[in-house]
């Protein structure tokens, strides 16, 4: 089942041979709660093409980031850009979000996938079951959504993301809580999107993942920005002694 989850296809993409991300700037960015800025006055470049994976310490800000930057959380202070223009609700439609613990309707697998396909009038039900069928979920079409195991309900979520062809996809830790098959299989499908143009911005702990998918590394700690590197020289030799207590898994205290 999960094999077809790995396929070099994206059956359902759109009748474009490629997706065109976007770039996404944050300026001043800050989220502030009672006194504390949680997010603080971050400048970032996110360049269109790149596959950025955020990484920090638990509590550094890396899931508030994502959400600032898709319009889930107003900021206290600063703006967020998509190529070049402030985030808005038309911008918002060309993005989708999969979170660590999978945002599912009350309602059966196939009706999460038509769902988000009557928002672009193509709930055809050739199109549902395709989509299902590339999660390797046909089967349980008619199931409801929570009663799918936790690596179903998150394949069904990356599908259902997907389904759209975002130009920008955000993930928070998405395979935190999967098996290593599933996590091979959703890494197989980040690396298929962000191939066809897609900017993904992918939150994980888990370096190993870190190493196999980033072409750039923002690295947070107690919500600010403390380096964005490129992926290889991040690993290699870190700009910031946060960052080198982190990948040599030490408690950052500074």
């Amino acid at each position: 089942m999960l094999e077809a989850l790995a396929s070099t296809q994206l059956p359902w993409a759109m009748e474009e041979a490629e997706v065109r991300g976007l770039s996404g700037q944050t300026r001043g960015l800050t989220y502030r709660v009672g006194t504390a800025n949680l997010v603080d006055a971050i400048d970032l470049d996110l360049p269109s093409s790149s596959l950025t994976v955020v990484m920090g310490p638990n509590g550094a800000g890396k899931s508030l980031l994502l959400r600032l930057m898709h319009g889930l959380l107003q900021p206290s202070a600063g703006r967020v850009l998509w190529g070049g223009k402030p985030l808005d609700d038309d911008l918002r439609k060309r993005q989708a979000m999969v979170f660590q613990r999978p945002v599912l309707l009350r309602r059966s697998v196939a009706a999460n996938i038509r769902f988000v396909l009557k928002l672009r009038g193509l709930a055809n039900t050739e199109r549902v079951l395709e989509i299902l069928e590339y999660a390797g979920l046909a089967d349980q079409a008619h199931q409801p959504a929570r009663l799918l195991s936790g690596g179903e309900q998150q394949r069904l979520a990356m599908a259902r993301a997907l389904a759209l062809d975002p130009q920008v996809l955000f993930m928070d830790e998405p395979t935190a809580s999967l098996d290593p098959a599933s996590t091979a299989a959703i890494e197989s499908i980040v690396k298929r999107v962000h191939e066809r143009g897609t900017k993904i911005i992918f939150i994980t702990h888990d370096l190993g993942q870190a190493h196999r998918l980033a072409d750039d590394v923002v690295f947070l700690n107690r919500g600010r920005l403390i380096e964005h590197t490129p992926a290889p020289r991040f690993f290699d030799d870190p700009d910031s002694g946060a960052a080198r207590d982190y990948l040599e898994g030490r408690l950052i205290l500074r």
